[in-house]
């Protein structure tokens, strides 16, 4: 088990070096000068974090934080910043211009008769159009080391052993977190910077990438799942601030993750993007309407946890809060504590069926039964 645990630690950490040195070479390829190959050097930390995590954690992970994913990030970023910087970027549509206008140059290929010989030639220069795809289609290269780079976030996290206190149904919500981040960064990133407006402007493409990169600070961080605490007793007589976070810690971190490192910035890139640049499609304000969406539901969840503390502060259940009004009226949103009690205590056979209004208030239950009982 212990060399599993290390191979995988292994395995993982090779596939970050890995993926990180093939943005290396894609820079090196644009930009046409080999002094970017010293981007590499930053796996150097990786290297160095693997060290010491086979040697003091015995390949296990941290808690609270994955140092690998985080120097992962650091390794990539650069190189994505340089791909996305380059002002020579080409369409790929271009690649089969080229090749229609030189193959009609040495000849119509829909003739009837074509011989072996010219056939052959036409297919050299094909393959020779396409050794050359990876110059041609630079905006690919980057969407695809941009999809890459966020499966691998998540694939890496999930093979990463399990270290700190986090367990397998938290290690599963989170990369079901993961899973949808990733997908909203991506789309972030793909729906802003494909604007032949927006990526003419440099400064408008650096602070869309700052925004994307604060936006990735999150993957390191395991704090949404490992941040539920049971709260002891004394904590509700410290205050309702106390009780607040110490009840709440998680949910509290997830709704601050939305606030301030993925919707809300994204809404506000979206927003200068529509108001000020006039960039204006039915893709960005569909996206737009949705981190806004978003964010309302968690400005809805954070009232609806304020309400659940204060009617823990009060010592009653948040059930019994919302349709109790005094001792002898029911409640609307559920059996009270005594009905529960006598529920329990009284089979169903002991209580007398006389009307449905009678079952409804000493028993609750549902239509279906209700009409068992009645017409058996």
């Amino acid at each position: 088990m212990e060399g599993l645990v290390l191979l995988k630690a292994l395995v993982t950490r090779l596939l970050f070096v890995l993926h990180s040195l093939v943005a290396v070479w894609r820079v090196t390829w644009v930009k046409n000068e080999r002094r970017y190959w010293l981007l590499a050097l930053l796996n150097l930390l990786l290297v160095l974090e693997t060290v010491l995590t086979l040697k003091f954690k015995r390949g296990r992970g941290y808690k609270w934080l994955s140092p690998a994913i985080f120097l992962y990030l650091i390794n990539i970023m650069p190189s994505l910043w340089l791909l996305e910087m380059h002002h020579e970027n080409q369409h790929c549509s271009n690649l089969s211009e080229k090749l229609a206008q030189n193959f009609s140059r040495r000849g119509d290929v829909n003739q009837p008769m074509v011989s072996h010989k010219y056939t052959n030639e036409m297919d050299k220069i094909a393959l020779l159009r396409l050794k050359d795809l990876s110059m041609v289609c630079e905006p690919v290269w980057t969407l695809g080391l941009h999809q890459t780079l966020l499966l691998i976030l998540i694939l890496g996290r999930w093979l990463l052993p399990i270290g700190g206190t986090i367990t397998r149904d938290q290690l599963s919500e989170l990369l079901l977190m993961f899973v949808g981040t990733a997908a909203d960064i991506l789309e972030f990133t793909t729906e802003t910077l494909k604007e032949n407006n927006v990526r003419n402007n440099t400064i408008l493409v650096s602070g869309i990438l700052v925004v994307w990169t604060w936006s990735m600070l999150q993957f390191p961080l395991d704090l949404a799942v490992q941040l539920k605490l049971v709260c002891p007793s004394s904590v509700k007589a410290r205050g309702f601030l106390r009780l607040f976070l110490c009840q709440y810690s998680a949910d509290l971190w997830t709704i601050g993750l939305s606030f301030f490192i993925q919707d809300g910035p994204f809404l506000v890139v979206r927003l200068v993007l529509m108001i000020y640049f006039k960039v204006i499609n039915h893709m960005l304000v569909f996206f737009a309407v949705k981190n806004s969406l978003v964010m309302a539901l968690h400005f809805y969840r954070l009232v609806a946890l304020i309400m659940a503390t204060r009617a823990s502060m009060q010592g009653c259940p948040e059930s019994l809060q919302t349709g109790h009004s005094g001792p002898d009226q029911p409640s609307e949103s559920g059996p009270s504590d005594w009905e529960d009690t006598s529920r329990e205590a009284l089979p169903l056979q002991a209580s007398p069926v006389t009307s449905e209004e009678e079952i409804t208030t000493w028993y609750p239950i549902t239509s279906w039964e209700l009409w068992w009982l009645c017409f058996p």
